[in-house]
């Protein structure tokens, strides 16, 4: 015998009306059918479940201790269908999400501010370990949503641009190119150059920029912290290809100046990826939505 839902309702019911007529109501079944399934259940369970006393119905120990078992456990399987409930409607939940691009990190914090105060019911759990894993780890669902410049189209995996952005160089408040309108690949072949800990097969400053005209750079030290990075610029350490946004924001801080890199400049975008099954989840509908609206402000 395999006590069901249906089971523990009918005792509840039961117990609280103190009669068969009234929780048949409650129920909506049958005084008949009602008996029925209370015989069959004590058949089955081969104990005594309710003793009639006069006209009402009392549980036995055995009631009584089901009874017990039927109020601590209905209102969780209440508790569990209300968050399922909301977890399908988009109302509840935990975005995870991984981030592909270091500096994105200020630009995420822009967005999840506002976004918690929407989403009371939501948390956020933000994860970097996921640098240029995220697709792997998108597949493997742990995590949620990847913010990444360079998406991989991939099958079952969407990705939409959220915010433009151009990358330029920061340079250092004497540097000699911080009046420059612009900078060639040649200029920097004598340069320590700044970037994130990231293969240089992974940096917009090398495929889109040097690595086209055969140009290196006379060193390239990594560093991993945004704040440490520009200190270094500002002190005249080297240089770093950083996006406009995070060079304007930092520059009265650390008295940066940033160049546009060649004539066109490089342009760029953020992508949120996210799987294909959760695209019509609302709290990651909205927090692509924010993304996108948050370009108008940066």
């Amino acid at each position: 015998m395999v006590l069901e839902r249906i089971h523990l309702t009918i005792i509840q019911e039961v117990a609280r009306e103190g009669s068969l007529t009234a929780a048949a109501a409650r129920l909506h079944l049958t005084q008949p059918a009602l008996s029925h399934a209370i015989r069959k259940l004590e058949a089955q369970l081969g104990v005594e479940i309710w003793r009639r006393e006069g006209r009402s119905l009392q549980p036995t120990q055995a009631g009584e201790w089901l009874l017990a078992v039927a109020n601590r456990l209905l209102p969780q399987f209440t508790h569990a269908e209300d968050r399922l409930r909301q977890f399908a409607t988009g109302e509840r939940g935990k975005l995870r999400i991984g981030m592909e691009c270091h500096p994105c990190y200020q630009w995420l914090l822009k967005i999840v501010a506002p976004y918690l105060d929407l989403w009371p019911e939501v948390d956020v759990d933000v994860r970097q370990k996921f640098q240029f894993g995220g697709i792997g780890a998108l597949f493997g669902h742990e995590i949620d949503m990847l913010v990444t410049p360079d998406p991989l189209f991939k099958p079952g995996l969407r990705f939409t641009p959220v915010f433009d952005y151009e990358q330029v160089l920061a340079v250092g408040p004497e540097h000699r190119l911080r009046e420059a309108e612009y900078v060639l690949p040649g200029e920097l072949a004598g340069e320590v150059l700044i970037t994130y800990p990231v293969p240089a097969e992974r940096l917009d400053i090398y495929t889109q920029f040097l690595l086209p005209a055969g140009i290196s750079p006379r060193q390239h030290k990594p560093i991993e912290t945004t704040d440490i990075m520009l200190l270094m610029v500002a002190h005249g350490r080297g240089v770093a290809a950083l996006p406009r946004w995070l060079v304007e924001e930092y520059a009265p801080r650390f008295r940066l100046h940033p160049v546009r890199l060649g004539h066109g400049g490089v342009a760029k975008q953020i992508f949120l990826g996210m799987r294909e099954t959760d695209a019509d989840v609302g709290y990651m509908r909205a927090f692509v939505e924010m993304a996108a609206a948050s370009q108008t402000v940066a």
